[in-house]
């Protein structure tokens, strides 16, 4: 470690040098895997995907920067390089199945906010409140990343409000016949079955 004129224990800022690295690495893991998404999504709504995968990007690329950061705050050495995180990464490999990326990426944002949330409570453990802080901050922003992805897999309609976006879902179907049971559902005001 390089030594610095910050005041928390010696043994707290390696401690927390470990953490930080460790959640480094699952970070920029997770930065990949949304790039992945952003470049191969594909379908009806892949302007709005495409679009959204990008700025989730953005966002996990300022907390890659700030836990790096963290790190050298604390006397240590970011370690970031893809073969560093290739093997100290604990996200799961990214996937893509029948369920398309709009799944495996919020899958992948589910895991690393779980990451981020057990961080928080090390970093109180050990004694280190700002790094801790910052994985409140950095698991805030990917719970909200997690709730607009996650939008595009529920239905447009629920059980506290069974017609609300009616026609929206039911036109997701196949073809006229289902344009056909949303344009009737709409005109007698019977709910329209969730898609």
């Amino acid at each position: 470690m390089y030594q610095t004129k910050n005041d928390l224990a010696e043994s707290i800022r390696a401690n927390a040098i470990v953490l930080l690295n460790s959640r480094l690495a699952d970070c920029v893991d997770l930065q990949t895997q949304t790039k992945q998404a952003h470049w191969n999504v594909k379908g009806l709504n892949f302007i709005a995907l495409h679009k959204l995968f990008d700025e989730i990007n953005e966002s996990v690329e300022d907390y890659v920067d700030d836990i790096a950061e963290r790190v050298v705050q604390l006397g240590g050495v970011a370690e970031g390089t893809a073969r560093v995180v290739a093997t100290r990464s604990s996200m799961p490999e990214y996937v893509v199945d029948s369920s398309g990326h709009v799944d495996a990426l919020s899958s992948a944002l589910a895991v690393f906010g779980k990451r981020a949330r057990e961080a928080i409570g090390w970093a109180n453990e050990i004694g280190d409140l700002d790094t801790a802080d910052l994985f409140t901050e950095v698991s805030r922003g990917i719970d909200k990343w997690l709730w607009f992805v996650e939008a595009h897999l529920q239905p447009t309609c629920g059980p506290d409000n069974p017609s609300e976006g009616r026609a929206a879902s039911s036109f997701v179907g196949a073809g006229n016949q289902s344009t056909l049971a949303a344009s009737h559902a709409m005109r007698s005001n019977e709910p329209a079955v969730c898609t």
